[in-house]
């Protein structure tokens, strides 16, 4: 327990003052531009996350929303329902409506996930055509998606919008804007909830180291320059749009630490 507290200390003093969330989207947008150079100048030694079938790529990534949607899902119910009860001073009816209110932040994640996929896989049919070799004597076969063309064991060469690009900037930047209500916490040091949330803080924070290795990992070794910048770009206006702007009004999910905007020195990790 005692390590626990104090790796929770330690990330809280790590993210004091919201630094990490106000650079987060400019290294993002470094590591895809270094990253798609050092590959395209074929300075990337061989390893095996070059690999799709590696377990970070197959039990993480490709399971990134997820993993940040059941992690979040306890940390903002708890954080959300003690900041309205102790700081707030709200009854136990309004508090658990306040916890609603705040999960459709989830809801809304999770749209943007779905929305932004289809999207992706819309755009790469649509400019994609299928390269197989045909039979002799048989007419050569349309194709009008990557799913029939593979089905034939053909390659589809489409544009393909980085989706890990996309989606492991989206959760990163959403985590590291909800891990913002610790800063209005204070729990004491015995209580079984500050063990709970501490081991929350400790999983979000490992998750979030995740989500930026294997980013760099995409830059490094998957996908075309404009595929990477497109998909971070998509990554980054869809927090920026939420957090930044929708959160901001009446009709919304609202912000972690209520009233406080994000532009306000008060909304840090100070404590």
């Amino acid at each position: 327990m005692e390590r626990l507290e104090r790796s929770g200390r330690w990330l809280r003093a790590a993210l004091a003052r919201g630094r990490l969330r106000r650079r987060l989207p400019a290294l993002l947008l470094a590591i895809a531009v270094l990253g798609s150079v050092l590959k395209d100048s074929d300075l990337v030694p061989d390893t095996p996350l070059q690999n799709k079938r590696n377990p970070l790529n197959v039990y993480f990534v490709k399971l990134a929303w997820a993993w940040t949607l059941w992690l979040l899902l306890p940390f903002i119910t708890l954080t959300t329902y003690e900041l309205a009860r102790s700081k707030l001073l709200y009854g136990r009816a309004k508090s658990a409506l306040l916890v609603l209110r705040r999960l459709g932040a989830l809801l809304v994640g999770t749209a943007v996930w779905y929305l932004c996929t289809e999207l992706f896989i819309l755009v790469e049919n649509l400019t994609g055509e299928c390269s197989l070799q045909g039979k002799p004597g048989q007419p050569p076969r349309l194709y009008a998606s990557k799913r029939e063309c593979q089905q034939d064991s053909g390659v589809w060469n489409g544009f393909d919008i980085s989706g890990h690009c996309f989606l492991l900037s989206y959760c990163a930047m959403m985590i590291l804007e909800e891990l913002a209500v610790l800063e209005a916490l204070a729990i004491e040091l015995s209580s079984k909830l500050r063990v709970v949330i501490n081991v929350l803080l400790v999983s979000l924070c490992s998750l979030t180291g995740i989500w930026v290795f294997m980013f760099l990992c995409t830059a490094l070794y998957f996908h075309d320059f404009s595929q990477k910048l497109l998909g971070v770009l998509i990554g980054l206006s869809a927090w920026y749009g939420t957090y930044r702007f929708w959160y901001l009004k009446p009709f919304s999910p609202g912000l972690p630490l209520p009233n406080i905007p994000l532009s306000s020195k008060k909304y840090s990790y100070s404590r």
